[in-house]
């Protein structure tokens, strides 16, 4: 299952070593619906090799705007604290594995 960020515990999920991967959306996104299941696939497979999140950007727009969120679906790929990576919208998920892979 991956974890949902907050404005609370967002620094000690980005203060975490190893691969993040966080799943920029929100509740009224179209293609944030179809890649959902995708996100949470990839949570449990990759579970104790990197963390995957979701961070809603209706909820926490101070997060969003920090990483220069414009569209979503984004997801950014964080390795240990620094930004490595990004796609936007929906991607296929062998597609997205073989990034989470190449960063792990």
């Amino acid at each position: 299952m991956e974890k949902v960020i907050t404005n609370t515990n967002f620094e000690d999920i980005l203060a975490a070593p190893g691969l993040l991967v966080i799943d920029f959306w929100a509740t009224w996104c179209g293609p944030c619906r179809i890649l959902g299941p995708t996100v949470d696939e990839l949570a449990a497979e990759y579970a104790g090799k990197a963390t995957i999140a979701k961070c809603n950007v209706d909820d926490c727009e101070d997060i969003a705007a920090r990483f220069g969120i414009r569209n979503i679906p984004t997801l950014v790929f964080v390795k240990n604290g620094e930004v490595v990576d990004r796609t936007v919208g929906v991607l296929p998920k062998q597609e997205i594995a073989a990034k989470i892979d190449l960063y792990l």
